[in-house]
């Protein structure tokens, strides 16, 4: 989730202060993943360190507007215009614990497996009744909601799907013929090789 590019979007619309950008992120964001008016101000503090946006005196209330620079609408129009491409380099937990226990000796990777499907299931039967009671609805924040909501939907039956492929995948073999015993081997020095993928995407484009 980018905060950054998200309150940048909405200052192109007009200045803002702190609270009223909250209230707008949330109201695009259906409050999914509300935002505390510290973690704004940090934001902003960092917005206008990189010359994206300009901060006003404070009004009679005592409200600071901030609004956005050329430098920011061209930031902001990237933003919109490029895909987002997810780092293959992303840490996994739930993969992670997986692939450790698969490969312990006298570790029951099933049993993780099974207990892990039936709290991502209840996960999944609660978004969809929330989806459900909200239904689809017409106004722009209902809308905003609904959208992200099936996008957390998509992801949990995805994670169901892949607990399934992993448990038959698992069930192929004896416990312990895929258990990894600890080396003798003295691991070498420096980083890691990097896998096919990584070389090939570092190679110019011929």
């Amino acid at each position: 989730m980018s905060v950054r590019q998200s309150l940048l979007a909405i200052l192109a619309q007009g200045p803002c202060y702190g609270y009223q950008l909250r209230h707008e992120f949330d109201r695009r964001t259906g409050s999914v993943w509300p935002l505390n008016v510290g973690q704004i101000y940090n934001t902003l503090e960092r917005l206008e360190r990189d010359g994206l946006v300009s901060r006003a005196e404070a009004d009679d209330r005592g409200h600071v507007y901030w609004r956005i620079t050329d430098a920011g609408i061209a930031d902001v129009d990237e933003w919109l215009s490029s895909p987002v491409v997810r780092p293959q380099g992303t840490r996994d937990e739930l993969a992670i614990k997986l692939a450790v226990a698969a490969t312990l000796p006298g570790v029951d990777a099933t049993a993780a497996i099974l207990a892990q499907r039936s709290t991502s299931l209840r996960q999944l039967e609660a978004l969809r009744q929330e989806r459900r009671a909200r239904g689809d609805a017409d106004d722009p924040e209902g809308l905003a909601w609904a959208l992200l909501t099936d996008s957390m939907i998509f992801a949990a039956e995805a994670e169901v799907r892949w607990l399934d492929h992993t448990a038959q995948r698992l069930s192929g073999h004896p416990r312990h013929a895929m258990a990894l015993e600890l080396t003798a081997d003295r691991p070498k020095r420096g980083r890691p090789a990097k896998t096919v993928s990584a070389m090939s995407d570092a190679l110019p484009a011929l």
